[in-house]
């Protein structure tokens, strides 16, 4: 039988040749102590293809001495030091291990198994110890089954702070090119490229030919983005990326300091506690330089003058609260349940809110020449999926993936503070366990410590440790199910959770659905005919009666209270 991650191993650069030979081909098979997960990692495209399949061979190498055969190889290029990075093939290979598929997991060495320390790394050795399982890096020729949990967490440490150096100095000199007006890297705005070792802006003649008479030009002249937008579809004058200009895509376009050829000051954001993630306020200002001048980058499509001209035509059209240049607005409240998951029947498009109604966002924003559109009355498509939902929910085992779905978005909706909590506590224990591992380094090595002191602190630290493990266990319970028994539980789940709660719940039911057109003008077809959902689970047959039932009593209340 055919390995399920030979297109994995093949699009890593293995011939099928040599997976024969390294015992790669067919799917291993055996007790889960004689099967084992392998995973690789690379944090950039530096690491060569050819490093990660010596890695691979090493690694399989060392399983073969042991007597293991290799029953998955996950891959994947994700960095290991950002809490916020979810490792997807990192999760799915603890997750075989936890599962008892294989009793062993290989990696080529500490840092390429984390770099966020035993914060991250105990609580997983936690988990394998309990289930008779291990993890052995290659190269460090570390065994977590044989007493080196010791090493392993002074290498995880060390590696945590290997990241954190490494970020710094990226840091230092992405600042420092920037003051020299150096380009930062980065895809650059359409109209401009960036060649090789220059640093420097310049024109991009493929681009720059529409950017500047068909987009700068234009909106100098105070022609709307919507009208530039349709126009440039309408000459089949398609993005950088190949797609349909929008009129938001043109906004963004024109308020980017770099399309002026400037160097744009950039803020990182921050989690809840205050830790970089891999995302970035908008540039909405350049770098101001000492001599208090933007920092120029090259050249730009428009100069600064124009830049700032184009700016104050665009605020003059802005509306509070709404996307069209209004760049100080918060996160605005949802007025519409099926924004994000309705669709266009001609485009296969979003749908959005357009007043009383829901219509093709590729219409409003792109023009005629993209898309016909549709529009239909959000009322009556609200009480449509309302009605569908709920049937479908009650057509679904009660071991029904989506009904865990469910109940897991609607718990982090319903109770957000318990979910932050869970964050602050995984957070408490990370820090608690990196100061444990330096009181330890402090005793054994540093030898400055009295040992009845030292035995106090671990105490201490060790009952920290001991009551956030619980706490998150307890945190971590799975969440009731009961509103999702029954019809009458179920109505008033709906009934009371509010325009984002509702369009929680619906998401995590259904990936989309579809409104088909009207037949013609005045069309009495009922509007749940007409709509077409993707439901994320099958519905069981068995359930559908009681479903059925429950729908019929819910128009029955709502006809009667509408009689009253």
């Amino acid at each position: 039988m055919e390995r399920s991650d030979l297109p994995t191993l093949r699009a890593m650069g293995f011939k099928d040749d040599e997976l024969q030979r390294l015992g790669l081909w067919e799917a291993p098979s055996g007790t889960p102590a004689e099967l084992a997960e392998m995973y690789v990692r690379r944090s950039k495209k530096k690491d060569t293809l050819s490093t990660l399949r010596q890695q691979v061979r090493e690694m399989l190498g060392y399983a073969t001495a042991e007597g293991k055969r290799v029953r998955h190889i996950w891959f994947e290029q994700r960095s290991a030091s950002k809490a916020h990075v979810r490792r997807e093939e990192f999760d799915s290979a603890t997750g075989a291990v936890i599962s008892g598929l294989s009793k062993t997991l290989y990696v080529y060495k500490t840092s390429r198994l984390s770099r966020r320390g035993m914060g991250q790394v105990g609580p997983l050795l936690d988990l394998f110890d309990q289930r008779r399982a291990r993890i052995v890096m290659t190269v460090e020729k570390i065994d977590s089954s044989k007493g080196s949990r010791m090493v392993l967490a002074i290498l995880s440490e060390q590696a945590r702070e290997q990241a954190a150096e490494i970020a710094h100095w990226t840091k230092v000199g992405g600042d420092a090119h920037k003051a020299e007006g150096r380009w930062p890297g980065g895809v650059t705005p359409y109209g401009l490229e960036c060649p090789k070792g220059t640093g420097k802006l310049r024109a991009k003649p493929s681009e720059y030919k529409y950017a500047r008479p068909l987009i700068a030009e234009r909106l100098l002249k105070m022609v709307t983005p919507a009208e530039i937008a349709e126009d440039l579809n309408r000459r089949n004058i398609p993005t950088r990326k190949g797609k349909k200009w929008r009129a938001q895509t043109v906004i963004q376009l024109a308020q980017s300091p770099s399309w002026a050829g400037l160097i744009p000051n950039r803020e990182r954001q921050v989690d809840d506690f205050g830790s970089p993630i891999d995302k970035w306020h908008r540039a909405g200002e350049p770098l101001i330089g000492p001599n208090g001048h933007p920092v120029q980058a090259g050249e730009g499509v428009v100069t600064f003058a124009e830049w700032e001209k184009i700016r104050a035509i665009i605020s003059g059209r802005s509306r509070p609260g709404t996307s069209i240049g209004d760049r100080t607005r918060g996160v605005r409240k949802a007025v519409t349940i099926m924004t994000g998951t309705l669709r266009c029947p001609h485009c296969k498009g979003l749908m959005g809110n357009g007043g009383r109604n829901y219509r093709c966002l590729a219409r409003i924003n792109q023009g005629p020449s993209v898309c016909k559109g549709v529009a239909t009355m959000r009322g009556r498509v609200d009480d449509a999926m309302a009605m569908l939902w709920a049937n479908h929910i009650l057509s679904l085992p009660p071991e029904s993936a989506t009904i865990m779905a469910i109940a897991q978005r609607w718990l982090s909706y319903q109770d957000p503070a318990k979910e932050a909590r869970k964050q602050a506590v995984s957070a408490a224990l990370d820090n608690a366990v990196s100061r444990e591992l330096k009181l330890n380094k402090e005793f054994f090595l540093g030898g400055g410590m009295d040992e009845t002191q030292f035995e106090t602190l671990r105490g201490d630290l060790a009952a920290q440790i001991t009551g956030l493990k619980t706490e998150i266990a307890r945190l971590g319970k799975a969440p009731d199910l009961t509103p999702l028994m029954s019809g009458e539980a179920l109505s008033i789940l709906w009934d009371g959770a509010g325009i984002d709660g509702r369009r929680a719940l619906i998401q995590a039911a259904l990936k989309s659905v579809t409104v088909l057109p009207a037949k013609a003008r005045g069309d009495k077809t009922p509007i749940a005919a007409r709509l077409v959902p993707e439901w994320r689970d099958k519905s069981d047959a068995r359930n559908i009666h009681a479903a059925l039932s429950y729908v019929e009593k819910c128009r029955k209340r709502k006809q009667d209270g509408e009689a009253a």
